[in-house]
């Protein structure tokens, strides 16, 4: 079964625009733990518009399944990430100012650089993912930085899915998941996977180990309940 990690990062907006601690993150990551989820995500971003550094320390003591933290490796990351000691780190290259994720690394150019921090994480043992766009050139250049996995952005999937393309729209997603199997890379996927289109996908991707879902899986629970949207999530995974 494709593992289910919910990133919270939502619910840390809802919070931070009144103010307060409502909703609680802690509690919130417990009942969605309880509810079935495998894993927690957070993306800390270096403005902490949503989740908070102080966030990722809180949540370190009550994740009692896989707790992931992606971001960009800026020092002020790497030694987040050093400090609690997640089980898996996952490398975006976005801007300080970006929205939200909006491209994967380019693994060549970028190589030397990806080898150092992930070299870092490792020895710290910490898992490591490379968030990367789905081309079997960055999968391969993925693999010779030593990462465990690679975690495919599913934009153009989920864009492709929304105008009746779904089986051209995957067709790079599984090429590219099959290299990395090939190569002994694990194989995570995530951004703008929903209940809608992550059933197709999960079908059509071999070995895919991991989702991570936020924005959607937020969205969708202010109409069907977090806890019915996460096992809504687990039986579409299994």
């Amino acid at each position: 079964m494709t593992k289910l990690s919910v990133n919270i990062n939502k619910l840390a907006t809802l919070r931070n625009s009144r103010g307060g601690n409502v909703p609680n993150l802690v509690k919130s990551t417990q009942d969605i733990e309880s509810f079935g989820a495998q894993g927690i995500t957070i993306h800390p971003r270096p403005d902490e518009r949503h989740i908070r550094y102080q966030d990722a320390r809180d949540l370190k003591k009550v994740v009692s399944t896989e707790f992931n933290i992606e971001g960009n490796p800026i020092p002020k990351f790497i030694d987040l990430v050093l400090e609690v000691k997640p089980t898996q780190v996952t490398l975006v290259p976005d801007a300080e100012d970006a929205i939200t994720s909006n491209a994967g690394w380019d693994t060549l150019k970028h190589k030397d650089f990806l080898i150092d921090v992930i070299k870092t994480f490792k020895k710290n043992g910490i898992r490591t993912s490379i968030f990367v766009d789905p081309d079997v050139k960055m999968v391969q250049g993925a693999a010779e930085t030593g990462t465990d996995r690679i975690e495919l952005y599913t934009e153009s999937y989920a864009d492709a899915f929304l105008k009746g393309e779904k089986e051209t729209g995957v067709r790079p997603f599984a090429d590219a998941a099959y290299v990395a199997n090939d190569l002994n890379l694990g194989v995570n996927a995530g951004h703008d996977l929903s209940l809608d289109n992550i059933t197709f996908f999960k079908d059509n991707i071999p070995n895919l180990l991991e989702v991570s879902i936020g924005h959607a899986l937020i969205c969708e629970s202010i109409y069907l309940g977090i806890e019915n949207v996460v096992n809504m999530y687990l039986h579409r995974l299994k």
